[in-house]
């Protein structure tokens, strides 16, 4: 499965992924997009979608440092082993997703949602299943 696709192609689509998805929650924070969509459609207030797009904005900037340091983009040094960790925990992420995009019933999240979920779970496992990780130095 690995030969379907590189691992630094695999990596770049996913870092498009999460860019496009910071954007998504810009757009969502900024009322340009409904909060109906995200969170399973619980977000009842504005204080809760603010909390919860800002904790979704962090994780995504956060898993877009992981990726780009797993391919060679980001220097990282000592800390390869931290952004090999860190990949399998995006993995897991967008596994973990998927599931509760499915659990939800929440059509628009059941139908839209989940089978991006799970692309984006199959790019994060070819990135952090790559071994031969272009780590930069200090």
């Amino acid at each position: 499965m690995k030969k379907w696709i590189s691992a630094k192609v695999a990596a770049n689509l996913l870092l498009l992924s999460l860019l496009l998805l910071f954007g998504l929650h810009i757009l969502i924070l900024d009322g340009v997009v409904p909060h109906h969509i995200v969170w399973g459609g619980q977000i009842r207030n504005t204080a809760s979608l603010k909390t919860y797009q800002t904790i979704a904005l962090i994780i995504t900037v956060l898993f877009i440092f992981i990726t780009a340091a797993k391919i060679g983009y980001l220097k990282v040094g000592r800390l390869k082993g931290v952004v090999n960790v860190g990949a399998w925990v995006v993995f897991a992420f967008f596994i973990l997703n998927t599931i509760t995009n499915l659990l939800l019933g929440v059509a628009f999240e059941n139908w839209i949602f989940a089978p991006i979920t799970i692309l984006l779970a199959w790019l994060a496992w070819r990135v952090a299943a790559n071994n031969n990780t272009r780590v930069r130095r200090w």
